[in-house]
């Protein structure tokens, strides 16, 4: 199953009616839409600093900073550990320690999916409320 597939069942999309290039464009188009609205959470999350900064520099950090948060994000649930999070995401636990400290900013994209697929299963009440906020702007599109 793949990242977003619980999305498409959320926001109602018949799979079947799109062909597989689709597929992967709409999956794209959702998990891009996903990081777009936890990187929002993150900039709410520390306003505070980010105001002493220019915009192009906070982009810059947020970026950096995204699979940070997110990662302890999971830990702070306790449901799993560094191993635990590196096991889920096929990479070594050393890895998933750089990334959690901030040592290495720039993982792979399949770490990064999988890291975030962990996510979602740990918070599934934010995705939640994600993908209705996905859900809300796409009929707005569809109704104009």
């Amino acid at each position: 199953m793949s990242m977003v597939q619980p999305l498409f069942q959320l926001l109602n999309i018949n799979l079947g009616q799109f062909i597989k290039k689709e597929l992967i464009f709409l999956e794209a188009e959702l998990f891009t839409r996903i990081c777009g609205e936890i990187m929002e959470i993150i900039k709410e999350q520390n306003k505070d600093y980010f105001q002493i900064i220019n915009l192009n520099k906070e982009q810059i950090m947020l970026e950096a900073k995204f699979i940070r948060c997110i990662i302890n994000d999971i830990l702070s649930t306790e449901e799993y550990n560094l191993s635990g999070i590196a096991l889920y995401a096929d990479a070594p636990e050393d890895v998933i320690y750089d990334l959690a400290s901030g040592c290495n900013a720039n993982p792979t994209f399949l770490t990064s999916r999988k890291i975030i697929e962990l996510h979602r299963m740990v918070r599934p009440n934010l995705y939640q409320e994600i993908a209705n906020k996905i859900k809300r702007e796409l009929l707005n599109i569809s109704s104009e």
